[in-house]
């Protein structure tokens, strides 16, 4: 399936209405999307639900000025630090420019406007983002190959460097390969445990769903199909949990003996390592509220702590978790979770 991206959304910050409007037009008759703001309180609640490519921001204006709003989006926001932003002010002199580069402002644009000089300056900038986004495509599309087509010592040793537990099965469900976070899981907890060469888990009722989610994915596999599905292993010696990925890894071809049918991804009960959210963002679409909400449910269970640590309202994140489910093809918290804490290395599909 191709990917087809949406032309470029540029944010506009400018306080001057007048100039705010002809900025627009142009960026719009040169085919990018935009939103604006008036001041750089305005931006910053613009970027809690939408994600541009590009701020265009002045530095001059009323209440929170583009310096403050810099410092702010540098401090608060650093899964946004990608994001090219230009300034665009009438201050011309050296130190200003010092100042907003030591900020971290990737170009500066003096007024009066030259918009060939803008436009000329966005596109580069945008130039810049497209192949650093391709070079992670790229890696990330490797990954997802190397998982399908796992062959030989040299690929096993790879995913000893992840700190996600990865266990590969074949097409009886059998270990082809656990790497070693999944052996140190194992080892110091009560979830899971390898017999043989088959997982399972130490409670009877959690490798009951466990077995059962490993089977469907399998079969899936088997007729071509993708499926994911998430089981929280819990154990009665233990108050915490583990979630478990199960990936049907398709078959394209003819079926080659030593082949992974399934992936298992399994998340340690380290309630202190935060999922990245900007990773979270890319690999699902999502807004960064959105992906706030998901970062904070792998770490808690409960809406009622959720909205406690957010600041926000249980209907808030009920209305995010639908979002959630969607954009994630879910439509149970365990799959969610699964699918959050597997979210570094893993590949959504077409």
């Amino acid at each position: 399936m191709t990917d087809i991206r949406p032309s470029p959304l540029i944010l506009v910050v400018e306080d001057e209405q007048a100039l705010q409007c002809d900025i627009v037009e142009e960026l719009q008759e040169t085919g990018y999307r935009t939103v604006s703001a008036s001041d750089g309180q305005e931006a910053l609640d613009l970027l809690a639900e939408v994600t541009p490519d590009l701020i265009l921001c002045d530095i001059t204006m009323p209440g929170l000025n583009g310096y403050g709003m810099l410092r702010a989006l540098r401090k608060e926001r650093p899964e946004l630090a990608a994001i090219p932003f230009v300034f665009l002010s009438a201050l011309s002199e050296p130190r200003e420019v010092v100042e907003g580069k030591s900020l971290g402002a990737d170009d500066y644009l003096v007024k009066p406007v030259d918009y060939d000089l803008m436009l000329a300056t966005i596109a580069a900038r945008l130039r810049q983002v497209g192949l650093i986004r391709s070079r992670h495509d790229a890696e990330l599309t490797a990954l997802r190959g190397a998982l399908a087509g796992f062959n030989g010592a040299g690929a096993a040793r790879v995913l000893d460097f992840i700190a996600l537990g990865v266990v590969l099965l074949d097409e009886q469900g059998k270990i082809i390969h656990s790497n070693s976070a999944a052996h140190d899981l194992a080892a110091v907890s009560d979830f899971i445990q390898f017999s043989g060469n088959e997982i399972r888990a130490s409670d009877s009722l959690a490798d009951r769903a466990l077995q059962r989610a490993i089977r469907e994915a399998r079969a899936a596999a088997m007729s071509g199909r993708e499926k994911t599905a998430g089981v929280l292993l819990q154990s009665g010696q233990d108050a915490g949990a583990v979630s478990v990925l199960t990936c049907a890894l398709p078959r394209e071809d003819v079926y080659k003996e030593g082949q992974p049918e399934i992936v298992l991804f399994l998340s340690t009960p380290d309630g202190h390592k935060r999922v990245s959210e900007s990773l979270l963002m890319e690999l699902f679409e999502l807004t960064p509220t959105e992906a706030r909400v998901a970062g904070a449910l792998a770490n808690s269970s409960r809406s009622a702590d959720l909205a406690a640590e957010l600041g926000v309202s249980n209907t808030t994140i009920a209305f995010h978790m639908r979002n959630l489910f969607q954009k994630t093809g879910t439509n149970r918290r365990a799959d969610l979770i699964a699918l959050i804490l597997a979210g570094p290395m893993m590949i959504k599909s077409d």
